[in-house]
């Protein structure tokens, strides 16, 4: 059964699912054909890929930037906030609370201002940008997020904040590649949009392993009895924690060899 709790942690990994992850699809796509279609027309070759590829990848490449900070804040808030409830820190730490919101209602507005920022206003551009990224490390450096530190090398947290940096500075820099002649700033853009993409397959990876590892509502304080009890090293018994549960199919107690 999935009550309001288990559905809210849903949203992150099901947004991912129908929207994020297609629309890596489509940016990727129209990347190479811009490319192919450079580099065609550098060789004075007259190539068949339509000139409004390059558009396209900008436009979605801005939905991308957009789509891939707003889950990063949605999966922290979950986090966040719905430990905060279950530990009273709403009622206990209101001064924490507090300044968590602001926190995100900071980045949010450093995301939008960075899209409105001109071309030609390279300071302001780095400044929002930073901005943005220091809200998200910020957040993500709250205790109620679980960070995985013991595996650092295959955390989902790991992979998604520094996807989300690359990706925010990959949009930040994308009025130099227009003005820089040399193709410095581009060769950039591709090689930090190569390693977003990676980070992105292990997402895939550790964001399923991380589904299989959260349990429903009703199944924490089981759990939880399952590591207090290190039951995965020897026979041990699970109590109900209820006494009327709403699950009348399960024992009041259960024996795990």
């Amino acid at each position: 059964m999935v009550d309001v709790h288990d559905f809210l942690g849903l949203l992150h990994p099901a947004i991912a699912v129908f929207f994020v992850f297609p629309l890596i699809g489509m940016v990727v796509n129209y990347a190479w054909q811009t490319r192919q279609r450079r580099l065609q027309a550098v060789d004075g070759g007259k190539s068949k890929i339509p000139p409004g590829v390059g558009s396209e990848h900008l436009k979605l490449g801005r939905w991308l930037c957009a789509s891939v900070v707003g889950l990063s804040l949605l999966g922290l808030a979950y986090a966040i906030f719905s430990k905060m409830q279950k530990q009273g820190a709403f009622s206990q730490a209101p001064g924490r609370v507090t300044f968590v919101v602001l926190m995100f209602v900071a980045t949010i507005a450093s995301l939008v201002l960075l899209y409105q920022v001109k071309p030609n206003q390279r300071i302001w551009r780095g400044v929002f940008a930073t901005l943005t990224g220091m809200g998200l490390v910020v957040l993500g450096c709250q205790p109620e997020v679980f960070r995985r530190g013991f595996e650092w090398y295959v955390s989902h947290y790991y992979y998604g904040i520094a996807a989300s940096l690359l990706i925010i500075f990959s949009q930040a820099i994308v009025p130099d590649i227009y003005q820089d002649r040399a193709n410095r700033w581009r060769t950039v853009h591709i090689v930090l949009n190569c390693v977003a993409l990676l980070l992105f397959i292990g997402q895939g990876f550790t964001g399923t392993r991380d589904l299989l590892e959260i349990p429903l509502g009703w199944q924490e304080p089981y759990i939880q009895q399952l590591y207090e009890k290190q039951c995965m090293k020897q026979p041990c018994k699970v109590e109900s924690t209820s006494p009327q549960s709403f699950l009348p199919t399960l024992p009041n107690s259960h024996t795990l060899l």
